[in-house]
């Protein structure tokens, strides 16, 4: 190459070199600067330090391992070659190497560590823990070693083996390279193929390479208590790994030092040639083969299966113990609910739990919030809302609740530029709460977060805020995804949208930022660094950037937690509450591992899915672990952004090892925690969801009963059919059977594996700080019918389906069908679903709750479609009474047998018409025939129609009856046409 070529060659290099370490050295100060305003500087640099460290001890241990091979292969080489062709044509390629010998082996050494050295940063959790490891003060059932040495140890023992075969084989491949080109091995030529320089080389290294699969083999014995091995599916070491395989690799680990020592001795000392270390290494494999293979294979095949139960009976037991330890399930209390009371009793009108069943659906009353609340169309509530608990005057309840912040989409195409999304739309403004079992018109009652100044601003709003904000501005939300640039050095001069003028909505009151939350960006290197970062000039030539300016970025709570403390796993759904008259975001961290001895192995993603994943919740990571603590209660405040950890499980051994190694201080005692943000806490979701799923089966604590999996439960899937996944809880303030007071918890109903009746119900909530988890468990006989199987009859239920179908037809609107509890109170089992209808004529219109679908007992003999909770609770009783409802007009309610009112004349011929319509429609649902189906369908719609126009006939107003009866042959079960109801082909 020329000169002009290199010099061309070294500038890209140089350029390329410079911009890519500018770029490094960009994001590494403003991490800085970040850490710095949370003041969590010392997890900034305890990883880069501990990242760095790994990288150059690794990186110059791999170059220097390879380094040395390689130069001791050259050191090695023949001083004299036999002449052949191969020689001559390997002396082209001595003369380019020989020359530069010491920049070839510097450079591939070099390249070599550096890819290790990449690799060994990456593993900065597992040396932290390592020095910093806390006994579990449990010890595996095996080796009686204490659970830390798998968590702490084995993770990064294992590692620092697999480096060491990498060093080994890449030694190996590179010295044969070298002795080849350089005469100690040939393949032609008269003489030995390979001096005794290069054979005691090489072998030395495959001796080394036995040694480190002895280690291995060693290891491999702990490894069997945390791989799937017994059956059924389950982790850990069954009976064929503890009789077969322990002693087989234990006799593999000897037998790998023996051939190690036979491979040195024979090559070198003893015989000088191949032949013995190959014969060593033949035996090793086939005893590989025979002893860690064939052996075990016979054992599970002749001993094991022909019992399996009895033989894995105590090795399940294992796993179930484990299990329910390393996920907390161990205190969780199954007390058996017989739910044999299938009547609404009298008392169910006062029963608190029943009145403050929970209606308002926080999925879809979002967009009530958002059109309700909104003022200005680009405040958002987001797509789901949130389920807290206040105590305003002296009754506690639940609310749902929201903050009103700031959707830089939603801007108008005018406002969308630097200037307003930056510096002007920066914050939202206002928490707003709804009591969560009451309604007004359809639409939430608001008792705060008005942005009129605390009065009334519609007519579905208390008159004065019930919980009161000092601080109401939301400068760190859910939805701030972008950065935002605040303070002014002229402070009359306020460029901030605030909120809209309380006396006139139409003008605007503008803000200051008055808060210590962004990093100071008043010099111009500071801004010059910014304006790098984010490739935006503003930062330098605007106006709206002074040397009284902070720039706010990494704005959402769930990424700022995690960046605080990167080795958490936050929950998918952060919450607001009001603390102290401010706004707090309150996030639950997980402290998990992968490796502990005999619990089973989960993946958190697919775990936590369900139907709100991904609807205003975020997914976990596709992370594996086998041990879960809820360790870690976040705050952000939503003004400032400051991070605060606290510490919540006070006996988890990893949140300790984390806290001791980024300096004891990270995490605040659980002691600190304040009295009123600690009555906001509520039971994580996703740990929830994780402990629910494993108790579907490790609820079963007899290794027999387990192995048979009769006794197994399901979590359903959405009742309404609209969406696969599973259900998801729900969280609830009631009083469960068995507790002493009501309890602000996350509640599920699951269902009898592959059966679609009620199992249990399992609840999760804090009692004198401390998590529990209970489950009220119904009897095997039992026939109370699970979630989807009691929406499928309420919808099914012959007066309630003619209501619904009235829903949906009504201008074309679409009927949604909110959250489906299951509630156990009164010795039985009630159901409520809030029904809300969304307009098919207005564009974005909000749903509405128009009615509450309400069961009792076996699900289709009591139903009813009430306006409120109140009327459907008393609906149910009057049923339970056996006689006619009698309720505000809109209230349908089905009565027992022996109360249903005698039809007579055209209401009587129309009820007849709709019962062999009803069963037309079942009869060509069965045959097949899909022409016939539809035909049954039209026929079906038509004869509804017919029976609720001579209703109205019969009762004399143009409305719906105040209790429209069904026909007494109408058949309670037969299944909805399409949806909630049938509706006319094309409908």
């Amino acid at each position: 190459m020329s000169r002009r070529g290199r010099v061309t060659v070294g500038v890209l290099v140089g350029v390329f070199l410079l911009f890519t370490l500018l770029g490094w050295g960009i994001d590494a100060y403003t991490d800085y600067l970040w850490f710095d305003e949370v003041a969590f500087t010392g997890v900034f640099t305890g990883v880069l330090v501990t990242r760095l460290l790994l990288f150059l001890a690794i990186g110059l241990a791999m170059a220097l391992i390879i380094a040395v091979n390689l130069y001791l292969a050259y050191r090695l080489r023949p001083l004299l070659r036999p002449h052949s062709a191969e020689q001559a044509t390997l002396e082209r390629y001595r003369m380019v190497i020989q020359p530069r010998l010491g920049t070839w082996v510097a450079v591939i050494s070099i390249v070599i560590g550096f890819f290790a050295g990449l690799s060994a940063q990456s593993r900065w959790k597992d040396w932290m823990l390592f020095q910093n490891a806390q006994p579990f003060g449990v010890k595996d059932p095996q080796f009686n070693v204490d659970v830390g040495f798998y968590v702490f140890d084995y993770p990064l023992l294992r590692y620092l083996l697999g480096v060491g075969f990498t060093a080994v084989v890449l030694s190996v491949i590179g010295a044969l390279a070298v002795h080849y080109i350089f005469g100690g091995v040939r393949l032609q030529g008269v003489g030995d193929r390979m001096t005794s320089a290069a054979r005691a080389h090489l072998t030395t290294l495959v001796a080394v390479f036995v040694l480190l699969k002895a280690i291995a083999y060693v290891l491999d014995r702990r490894a069997l208590l945390l791989e799937q091995h017994v059956s059924p599916g389950l982790y850990g070491a069954g009976y064929t790994d503890v009789n077969a395989l322990l002693p087989a690799k234990e006799i593999l680990a000897y037998i790998s030092i023996v051939v190690a020592i036979a491979i040195i001795v024979f090559s070198n000392a003893v015989m000088r040639n191949l032949v013995w270390p190959g014969v060593s290494l033949a035996l090793l494999a086939i005893s590989a083969v025979a002893i860690g293979g064939i052996y075990p294979l016979a054992v599970q095949n002749f001993q094991v299966q022909p019992s399996l139960a009895d033989k894995e009976g105590p090795y399940i037991k294992r796993s179930i113990e484990a299990t329910r330890d390393a996920f907390g399930l161990t205190d969780t209390q199954v007390t058996p609910y017989l739910a044999n009371s299938v009547v609404p009793p009298p008392s169910l009108t006062d029963d608190p739990s029943a009145r403050n069943v929970r209606v308002i659906d926080p999925q879809l009353v979002s967009e009530a919030f958002t059109q309700s609340q909104q003022v200005r169309g680009f405040y958002d509530f987001g797509p789901k809302l949130d389920v807290d608990r206040y105590s305003v005057g002296d009754k506690t309840q639940d609310y749902v609740v929201g903050v009103r912040e700031i959707n830089n989409d939603a801007l108008t195409e005018q406002q969308q530029n630097w200037l307003n999304e930056h510096t002007v739309y920066t914050h939202g403004y206002g928490l707003v709460a709804a009591p969560a079992n009451q309604s007004c018109g359809g639409l939430p009652y608001f008792v705060s977060g008005f942005l009129g100044g605390g009065a009334r601003t519609a007519n579905c709003s208390s008159p004065t805020e019930q919980i009161k904000v000092d601080q109401p501005r939301i400068y760190y939300g859910e939805q701030a995804k972008t950065y935002a640039i605040v303070g002014q050095t002229d402070k009359a001069k306020n460029v901030e949208f605030d909120r809209p003028q309380p006396t006139d909505s139409n003008a605007e009151q503008r803000y200051t930022y008055e808060g210590k939350g962004g990093v100071p960006i008043g010099s111009f290197f500071r801004r010059l660094v910014f304006a790098i970062k984010n490739t935006e000039s503003n930062f330098l030539l605007s106006d709206a950037v002074n040397k009284d300016s902070r720039v706010m970025y990494v704005r959402d709570p769930r990424s700022r937690v995690e960046k605080v403390a990167p080795f958490l796993t936050i929950d998918g759904d952060p919450y607001p509450a009001v603390v102290g008259g401010r706004i707090q975001w309150i996030l639950d961290g997980y402290t998990t591992a992968a490796t502990y001895p005999y619990a089973q192995r989960i993946n958190l993603q697919e775990e936590t899915q369900d139907e709100l994943t991904n609807r205003g919740t975020f997914a976990l990571a596709r992370d594996n672990v086998n041990y879960m603590r809820n360790s870690v209660k976040a705050t952000v405040d939503a003004y400032d952004g400051t991070v605060t950890l606290y510490e919540f499980d006070d006996k988890d051994p990893v949140l300790k090892a984390w806290n001791q190694a980024f300096g004891g201080d990270l995490i605040k005692p659980k002691a600190q925690i304040p009295t009123e943000l600690e009555q906001h806490f509520r039971y994580p979701a996703d740990l929830f969801k994780v402990q629910r799923n494993l108790l579907t089966r490790f609820h079963v604590t007899d290794p027999a009963d387990f192995f048979t999996g009769n006794d197994f439960w399901a979590v359903p899937n959405t009742p309404d059919g609209s969406d696969p996944r599973k259900q998801p809880p729900f969280y609830l303030n009631v009083k469960l059977p068995g507790q002493d007071q009501a309890q602000f918890q996350l509640t599920s109903a699951v269902t009898p594996s592959k059966r679609e009746n009620l199992a249990a119900i399992i609840s999760g909530s804090y009692v004198d700080g401390k998590p529990r988890l209970e489950a009220l468990e119904l009897p095997d006989e039992t026939a109370i019918p699970g979630p989807a199987q009691v929406h499928q009859q309420m919808t099914s239920n012959g007066t309630v389906r003619p209501e619904l179908n009235l829903l949906q037809t009504n201008n074309q609107a679409q009927v949604l069908f909110g959250n489906l509890i299951s509630l156990p109170v009164g010795d039985g089992m009630l159901y409520v679903e809030p029904v809300y209808v969304k307009s098919g004529q207005q564009t974005n219109a909000a749903p509405l709750l128009q009615k509450v679908l309400m069961s009792y007992g076996d699900g289709g003999r009591y139903a009813v479609l009430a306006n409120n909770l109140d009327e459907g609770l008393k609906a149910l009783v009057a049923q339970g009474k056996n006689q006619p409802t009698n309720t505000t007009p809109g209230n349908t309610g089905e009565p027992s047998s022996g109360g249903t009112p005698v039809l007579t004349g055209q209401l009587a011929q129309a009820a007849a018409a709709l019962d062999k319509a009803i069963a037309d429609v079942k009869a060509a649902q069965q045959s097949g025939d899909f022409a016939r189906y539809g035909q049954a369908l039209q026929a079906l719609d038509t004869a509804m129609t017919n029976f609720q126009n001579a209703q109205k006939a019969a009762s004399g107003t143009n409305g719906p009856s105040a209790g429209p009866s069904a026909p007494p042959s109408a058949p309670a079960s037969a299944p909805p046409a399409s949806g909630p109801a049938p509706t006319p082909s094309g409908g």
